[in-house]
C-alpha cells in the first residue's frame, strides 16, 4: 500500500470511527488530531485502534503508541504506514 492509499485508509477510518459524516474527506497529512477534534476522546482513541487491527491486521502494543501518534492525520498515516511495511 502507497502512502496515499494509507493516508486515504487513515481518512475512512477516522470517518467511520468518529461518525465525521465525510468530513475527513477534507483533512490533509497536517489535519490536526488528538485535542483539536473534541470526537476524538480517549475512548475513540481505543476504537480507532482497535478498527485499525481488524481492518488492516496490525497488532497494536500500548508500547507502540503515544500523543504524538495522534497529533495529525500524518503522523497517524505515518504509523499505520510503518506497521504496514
Amino acid at each position: 500500500m502507497d502512502n496515499a492509499q494509507v493516508l486515504g485508509h487513515v481518512q475512512r477510518l477516522l470517518d467511520d470511527v468518529l461518525s465525521l459524516n465525510g468530513r475527513a474527506k477534507t483533512f490533509t497529512r497536517d489535519t490536526a488530531l488528538l485535542g483539536a477534534l473534541p470526537e476524538l476522546d480517549s475512548m475513540a482513541v481505543v476504537s480507532l485502534i482497535t478498527a485499525m487491527e481488524e481492518q488492516l491486521g496490525l497488532v497494536v502494543d500500548d508500547d507502540d503508541i503515544d500523543g504524538d501518534t495522534f497529533a495529525t492525520v500524518g503522523s497517524l498515516a505515518d504509523f499505520v504506514a510503518a506497521r504496514l511495511g
